[in-house]
């Protein structure tokens, strides 16, 4: 547990000292620590040199990583040990992108071979797709590729569909369906055409209650346009269960498999990922691969102290669990990368939101904190007020690409200029002197004083490629499981989503029976909503 580790009390007594001091003041005191606190790795540049740390601070810090045995949890996870302990599963969606001739063992059994397979399917079919090889039961091409998920099968492919738009086959649309709620899928198959249009459902069990339901509607729609026999032309499935997937109707040879020791949040990496492929071609994504299996190198065997990942984790550990700092943004300074914070919500928070240690006991600290964010520039008009001003710390990510993919005037300087500023005036801040100075009337001072002394790490990188994709995503992957390992949690279960559905299946049936009562086992509040829900639904009717 990490309040038992040495150096656990060492940085409790730092932190009570270290809020009072500035951070510019260590960069006074420290002469190197913008070389001690950036770090290059390929195309990213992290600098970490503007967060709530001294030299003293970081050095514990490390310390606490050796003490958490960080670096055997590291080789454990590569190596394929069950380190998912209340599900008995290994973790290894690192496997998925290891292009090198390293083999990965899971109970004695090379999966290397089986996931090269699939691979190789992987590219045979996007190639069809987008080559128009494939075509549609009346013999059109597609032009409309609807990904049907939830969760980890929606929010990773979309996130990375939405960033590689650039690199998208012209005329080829990717659409992508999650929510139960019928207007998401009403509203996309309303723009569509029968005759050109594939669905990928993608459930790991395919009885996820949400992607089940759509993909019924989905079929609904095609068959009625179409007829029963072009179900097989027009659909195919992710899913490790093959009884489900035939008892659909789709043909079990256009089913992709992935294994169990694949995640949900970390599955865009395996066939989930047929979605990019097609979007962006095979290369491209084969490109995302190694990007990822770049920066799983680093992680691997970059020292603790030029570890992006294992820097992030620790400061992540750092605000959360010793400065109290309940929130954190992550704030993409480019419009491709929008989709980036709701991707790293799951990924974090899902991972990360446990209040008990990997053996059962109650933790006494607090874990992950909540993560959000926006695009920038429309962030800065929306919540910075908050981060700059608000009675809360909130530590910040900017991540800047230096080159647009779409250069046009000065637009690209104006945001990297507004990126950086805001990290600056965080840091910074301005006094009531320099407000007075401004003259500023008396009444307003206190109004325009910024304090200042608020942490980011800035991460630039050259620009949005496949492979500079595939290493960003690794290494929040990364963050989050370092975070798991000082925290002694498993990051890899998600227990706490299991109990809302199960009462969802129950309130269900309540519903959809209006003669049946309420469940006497609820509580007396939700009881009454159904009741109510019953009686407007009724009127409606």
């Amino acid at each position: 547990m990490l309040t038992k580790l040495p150096s656990y009390k060492k940085l409790q007594q730092e932190c009570e000292g270290i809020k009072n001091q500035s951070i510019l003041s260590f960069f006074e005191s420290e002469p190197d620590r913008l070389e001690n606190m950036t770090v290059d790795c390929g195309e990213i540049h992290f600098d970490f040199s503007k967060n709530l740390i001294d030299a003293n601070v970081f050095s514990l810090l490390q310390s606490l990583a050796k003490e958490a045995n960080l670096g055997s949890a590291i080789e454990a996870m590569f190596n394929g040990q069950k380190i998912n302990n209340t599900e008995d599963r290994a973790v290894l969606h690192t496997a998925l992108r290891n292009t090198s001739d390293v083999i990965v063992n899971v109970d004695g059994h090379n999966v290397m071979p089986d996931i090269n397979a699939v691979l190789e399917k992987i590219r045979i079919f996007s190639e069809n797709v987008r080559s128009g090889t494939w075509r549609g039961a009346t013999g059109k091409a597609i032009t409309d590729v609807v990904n049907i998920g939830i969760g980890g099968s929606d929010l990773g492919p979309k996130m990375a569909v939405n960033a590689l738009k650039k690199y998208a086959q012209k005329g080829l649309n990717s659409h992508f369906v999650s929510n139960v709620d019928s207007t998401d899928i009403t509203e996309t198959l309303s723009a569509l055409n029968p005759e050109t249009t594939l669905f990928i459902i993608s459930s790991k069990t395919f009885t996820t209650m949400e992607t089940i339901s759509n993909a019924k509607d989905a079929r609904t729609w095609l068959v009625a346009a179409l007829g029963e026999g072009a179900v097989a032309k027009h659909f195919v499935a992710v899913s490790t269960n093959k009884e489900k997937v035939a008892e659909f109707g789709i043909d079990t040879d256009n089913m992709f498999c992935f294994w169990d020791w694949v995640g949900g949040r970390y599955s865009l990496w395996s066939a989930i990922g047929l979605s990019i492929a097609i979007s962006i071609g095979f290369d491209n994504f084969h490109n995302m691969l190694q990007g990822a299996f770049a920066m799983d190198k680093h992680f691997r065997t970059a020292p603790f102290n030029k570890n992006i990942p294992v820097i992030m984790g620790l400061l992540g550990v750092w605000y959360a669990s010793f400065c109290k700092y309940a929130t954190y943004a992550v704030l993409p300074y480019d419009e491709y990368l929008k989709d980036f914070p709701a991707f790293l919500q799951q990924l974090e928070m899902e991972s990360n939101g446990k209040s008990v240690t990997k053996d059962g006991k109650k933790v006494d600290y607090l874990t992950s904190p909540v993560l959000w964010g926006q695009a920038g520039t429309n962030g800065q008009h929306s919540f910075y007020q908050l981060i700059h001003q608000g009675t809360q710390v909130i530590p910040c990510d900017f991540i800047v690409p230096v080159i647009s993919l779409n250069e046009l005037g000065q637009h690209q300087d104006m945001l990297i200029a507004n990126a950086l500023a805001q990290a600056e005036a965080l840091l910074k801040g301005k006094s009531a002197s320099q407000v007075k100075g401004e003259g500023t009337p008396e009444n307003l001072i206190n109004h325009k004083v910024f304090e200042g002394n608020r942490p980011s790490n800035t991460i630039l990188i050259n620009k949005i490629t496949p492979f500079t994709l595939g290493m960003l995503v690794a290494m929040y992957e990364h963050k989050t499981f370092t975070e798991g390992v000082i925290w002694n949690i498993n990051s890899f279960d998600q227990w706490g989503v299991e109990l809302g559905k199960q009462l969802a299946k129950v309130i269900l049936k309540e519903l959809e029976n209006p003669e049946q009562n309420a469940e006497t086992s609820h509580d007396e509040s939700t009881s009454s909503l159904i009741e109510k829900t019953r009686q407007i639904r009724k009127g409606l009717n």
